[in-house]
């Protein structure tokens, strides 16, 4: 996806001076889908973004064509600030469509791409939902907001160290109450010289300088391969064995998540292959239960869809190493918004709770909202959840009937017949 700005007439409302300039363009973002106005939702503009910003300045007013990757901008705060800050133009990386989303309504957003570009001819945005040779090649300047997982930040790490400009500057930023000494040390093991800011709002950067030699040509981490033996694991799919293979930023890894792990033992009860000719995995993650339902229902039809780029790569790859890659497909989604309408006979959901590092619900409700127009009438959807959720009453609203099938001191695995 391609953004770029270029005059038609000047734009008489856009501040000549560069900090006023980025002022009016943080100020002008929104937190898309919300407007910003619910006193505990999230912000446009957070203090890592700002911080990260400040230090990325200087390096910014002097960047060249091609020199400047963004990495996990949320809603395009860094993406956005950097151009406005004198980046000629910026590759941008979002691994959630969610998140590309917000990027591209707020890019959008009447007049607000003039002011990016001040008085330049013209400026280049270019978006991507991977992280490869294509996103970094040549970058002189990575911006990173720090993702969640050791993994995820060890595969980017990696990536940049590979395919960057030998003399990159990765600058990683973060909250510091979720920023730990690991973090450090999985940078240094690709970078020469890591060094931490001192801490402005609570947040704080990282900067990674000089690529280790060795680590140009090594081989990568992720996307990692595994193969699993769990008993309710090859019991469900009627195999010996299943290989997952699962990129960095992905739920579990390459592992049986307990979640995932207890919904399998129920599989005796979900309805038999002559009722199955469509089955969804909705939110795939690794694309563990997507493989699953096409071994176990070796005629049906399977999509496995997730909202994560790299969840919807690990889902192809998942099916492709059991050799089933003929009958999913692996479909980039938020929430399932995208499935046919009453196409499915079968849908598996194991919906998250937490959105980064905040503890949220609203996804898995508007995931079932969307298995309950996804499926035909008298489909079911099977779904496991943290047992104090109590989503039972939203199932039924959203679906139909909903029971309880199995449940343990941790997780419920309930059952919901479209009406």
């Amino acid at each position: 996806m391609h953004h770029a700005s270029e005059p038609d007439s000047p734009a008489p409302s856009a501040p000549r001076d560069t900090d006023a300039r980025l002022a009016a363009v943080l100020g002008a973002l929104v937190p898309w889908p919300e407007d910003g106005s619910r006193a505990d939702g999230p912000v446009a503009v957070d203090a890592t973004d700002r911080l990260l910003l400040d230090e990325a300045a200087p390096l910014l007013a002097t960047a060249g064509p091609g020199d400047v990757v963004v990495i996990g901008d949320r809603f395009g705060a860094l993406t956005l600030g950097a151009v406005t800050l004198g980046a000629p133009d910026v590759r941008s990386c979002t691994d959630t469509v969610t998140a590309e989303a917000a990027l591209d309504r707020n890019m959008d957003r009447d007049g607000l791409l003039d002011v990016v570009r001040g008085d330049r001819p013209t400026v280049r945005i270019t978006v991507r939902d991977r992280v490869d040779g294509h996103l970094l090649g040549g970058a002189r300047l990575v911006l990173l907001q720090l993702p969640g997982s050791l993994a995820e930040l060890t595969e980017v790490a990696e990536l940049v160290a590979r395919h960057a400009s030998p003399d990159v500057v990765l600058l990683a930023g973060g909250r510091v109450k979720h920023m730990t000494r690991a973090m450090n040390e999985v940078l240094a093991a690709s970078f020469a010289d890591v060094r931490a800011t001192l801490a402005r709002q609570k947040s704080r950067a990282l900067v990674a300088t000089g690529v280790r030699v060795e680590r140009r040509d090594a081989p990568l981490t992720y996307p990692a391969t595994a193969r699993l033996t769990d008993a309710e694991l090859v019991t469900a799919a009627g195999t010996p064995h299943v290989d997952v293979v699962a990129h960095g930023g992905v739920f579990a890894g390459t592992t049986l998540d307990l979640g995932t792990r207890f919904l399998l033992t129920t599989a005796e009860k979900w309805p038999g292959a002559d009722r199955v000719h469509d089955a969804v995995d909705l939110g795939s993650g690794s694309g563990l239960l997507a493989t699953v339902l096409a071994l176990r229902y070796p005629e049906a039809r399977v999509v496995g869809t997730d909202r994560s780029a790299a969840a919807v790569a690990s889902t192809r790859a998942t099916a492709e190493a059991n050799g089933v890659d003929g009958r999913v497909v692996a479909l980039r989604g938020d929430a399932g918004e995208h499935l046919e309408p009453a196409g499915a006979d079968l849908i598996l959901l194991n919906p998250p709770f937490h959105d980064r590092t905040a503890v949220r619900t609203d996804a898995a409700h508007r995931m079932f909202r969307a298995a309950g127009r996804a499926l035909r009438q008298g489909g079911e959807l099977w779904c496991v959840f943290n047992t104090a959720l109590h989503y039972r009453q939203a199932l039924t609203r959203a679906v139909g009937p909903t029971v309880h099938v199995a449940q343990n001191p941790k997780f419920t695995v309930t059952r919901s017949r479209r009406r």
